[in-house]
């Protein structure tokens, strides 16, 4: 069973190879990632240039499994909105957090505000 759930901002960071980066490698096989923050993902890099046939490859090699985001989901999201507003963390953000709290697994991300997070679930910042 995955011990991680992976933030956009992480698998973005390991993409790059930028700070951090190294620390969100020595998660990835024990990692999921919501359809949502995939979709920011895979975004990113359409952004960018990627062709989708290099971003499909790329996906491929991070073999994360991906969660689907159903109304379960939805409500875990829905409730972390008045404990996140103040940090403004978006539906991605929540999206990250909430399947973190469903599968009670640490939640990996590249944005700091996280830390100052209270809501049960273990945060890693990767740096």
């Amino acid at each position: 069973m995955s011990e991680y759930v992976l933030d956009a901002s992480a698998v973005l960071a390991f993409l790059n190879r930028e700070p951090g980066s190294e620390r969100v490698a020595e998660t990835l096989v024990d990692s999921v990632i919501s359809a949502v923050n995939l979709s920011e993902v895979i975004t990113k890099l359409i952004e960018i240039g990627i062709p989708e046939e290099e971003i499909q490859q790329v996906l491929q090699y991070l073999s994360c499994e991906i969660i689907p985001f159903d109304e379960d989901a939805a409500w875990y999201v829905a409730r972390l909105r008045p404990l996140t507003r103040h940090l403004g963390l978006s539906l991605g953000d929540r999206a990250c957090l909430g399947l973190a709290l469903q599968l009670n697994r640490t939640a990996v991300t590249a944005d700091r505000a996280w830390v100052s997070l209270n809501i049960g679930i273990a945060i890693a910042v990767i740096r």
